[in-house]
């Protein structure tokens, strides 16, 4: 069995990668208003689910670990929702590669939660 600090390792892994795409996307997003405000939201969110995640692998308790998995979901709610929106604008990039792994990513830590929960 792997140690307590291995698990978890390729989803922060994912994150981290998620991460980095959020980052690419937001570059390439225009320069305008618009462009900077949802740029700095996307980026935001996605690299603080990742965050959490990692405070997570290290928690001081269930409890601890239950929140902040919790944060972490949640955070990448948000992010889906500003990947999503800038796909319904025709003059951004695409982020439908990034949409479906932040949709992938919610339903494991959701179930992470409810697991955790259950014990």
């Amino acid at each position: 069995m792997r140690d307590r600090k291995a698990r978890g390792g390729d989803i922060a892994a994912r994150l981290l990668e998620l991460g980095a795409a959020a980052v690419g996307i937001a570059e390439a997003l225009p320069e305008s208003a618009v462009g900077r405000h949802i740029g700095l939201q996307v980026v935001r969110s996605a690299t603080s689910a990742g965050a959490n995640y990692q405070e997570a692998r290290h928690a001081e308790s269930r409890a601890d670990f239950i929140h902040k998995i919790g944060v972490a979901a949640k955070e990448l709610g948000e992010t889906l929702y500003w990947l999503r929106l800038i796909d319904r604008l025709p003059s951004l990039p695409s982020a439908d590669h990034v949409v479906r792994e932040c949709d992938e990513l919610i339903a494991i830590l959701v179930a992470s939660v409810r697991t955790a929960r259950s014990r």
